[in-house]
């Protein structure tokens, strides 16, 4: 009988993780990867230089989740780089932050799983400010969708949207199936984007991929009219573009690095697009909890609200959501301080959109459309998009009675 996923060019090697000769845990991360690139007509793996995972939450993965990954550590050991997306909570500070004990205890032992394995645990969104950042035109497979469009679009590396098994399963073979975003053919634009009127700031960068992702789905798009974007600002696109549209790459000219040939299909994003997609984000509503860092916060980021800050008291819960090894820098130079002294706190390691806080919160400010999408579809808050300034002064303000 022909086993299962040699029609495929298949190497020595990797019919030799396939039969279980690796171990159990890398036969069973072969089957996935088969299984997934039988049903792409992949007709090979590649190698791949890093990994990043999503589905670390245990408040996404739940006991069933916990017990496959438990079961996979009892052998299995990454090849590559690997890095994992946002915990369910911050896992120094989270009693700070209203997490229970019985969640932390089966989020700690989620995590411990992971490491066993070798992955390295930053549990965070953008791991390309955190070393995970991988170069022009190598394989990847990443899981985390605005990851994903960045890794693609920003960085010019090559990856599918990954599940968090077949991601998993990449670390620990440092393979992946060659179809889809690996391909040339499939990266190219399909659509031009003519952008007029859009200004500058996350909120704004979030609001253009919200207006984009709404017209034009998961069509790749040739980005023009925008003549400079900071990382910050291309991260938030990233995260907005592939929430409303679900788009795994785009092309910006002059800014991103990938070469595609302009589309014939075009269509035009106005200011006015932008100023609607911006109100269709801001509710009626008295504003109770404050966040940034949807992706997770940069350096820069944490260095702006330090600033702005200084010398304040805020009166409602304001997070600030990022990177463990970001927050250790901004430890070293005193902006944590800062910020704490006002009255804000970190929320390492984890993000608004997988930690389990439905229900303690009526009515979200952030800067982030990404954050705005799960915050309403996912936790059922009311919420409100604005620039990082007028997120400070909004947190400063007094609840009414």
């Amino acid at each position: 009988m022909k086993m299962v996923g040699f029609y495929m060019d298949l190497t020595k090697q990797e019919k030799e993780m396939l039969e279980g000769k690796q171990g159990s845990a890398v036969k069973k991360s072969m089957e996935i990867l088969v299984a997934l690139g039988e049903i792409y007509n992949a007709k090979k793996l590649v190698d791949v230089e890093s990994v990043q995972i999503a589905g670390v939450s245990y408040d996404n993965l739940g006991d069933a989740g916990l017990e496959f990954l438990s079961e996979l550590a009892k052998d299995g050991k990454v090849k590559v780089l690997t890095t994992l997306n946002p915990a369910g909570m911050d896992l120094e500070n989270y009693k700070t932050l209203g997490i229970s004990e019985e969640f932390a205890v089966k989020q700690r032992m989620v995590i411990e799983a992971f490491a066993k394995m070798g992955i390295i645990t930053t549990c965070t969104c953008t791991p390309y400010l955190v070393g995970n950042s991988p170069h022009f035109n190598q394989h990847i497979a990443w899981s985390e969708s605005s990851a994903v469009a960045y890794a693609n679009s920003v960085l010019g590396a090559r990856t599918n949207r990954e599940g968090g098994p077949s991601a998993l399963a990449a670390a620990l073979t440092g393979k992946t199936p060659l179809y889809g975003m690996q391909l040339d053919e499939n990266r190219q634009a399909r659509i031009k984007v003519m952008v007029k009127g859009l200004g500058r700031g996350t909120e704004r960068f979030g609001a253009l991929g919200k207006a984009i992702g709404e017209k034009i789905k998961d069509k790749p798009a040739y980005i023009v009219g925008v003549k400079e974007a900071t990382i910050e600002e291309l991260k938030s696109l990233s995260a907005s573009i592939a929430t409303y549209g679900g788009a795994a790459i785009f092309h910006m000219k002059g800014i991103t690095p990938n070469k595609t040939k302009a589309p014939k299909e075009k269509i035009i994003i106005t200011k006015e697009d932008i100023e609607n997609a911006l109100k269709s984000m801001n509710d009626d509503c008295e504003v109770d909890f404050v966040s940034v860092g949807c992706p997770h916060a940069s350096i820069k980021e944490i260095a702006k609200l330090a600033e702005l800050l200084k010398g304040k008291k805020v009166k409602k819960e304001f997070w600030v959501t990022t990177a463990r090894p970001t927050k250790r820098i901004a430890d070293a130079v005193g902006y944590s301080k800062t910020i704490e002294e006002a009255g804000a706190k970190f929320a390492a390691d984890t993000c608004c959109v997988v930690a389990p806080i439905k229900g303690r919160f009526k009515c979200l400010a952030t800067d982030s459309a990404k954050g705005c999408y799960y915050a309403a579809a996912k936790n059922k808050f009311k919420i409100k998009i604005m620039p990082v300034e007028k997120i400070v002064e909004e947190a400063c303000k007094e609840m009414k009675q």
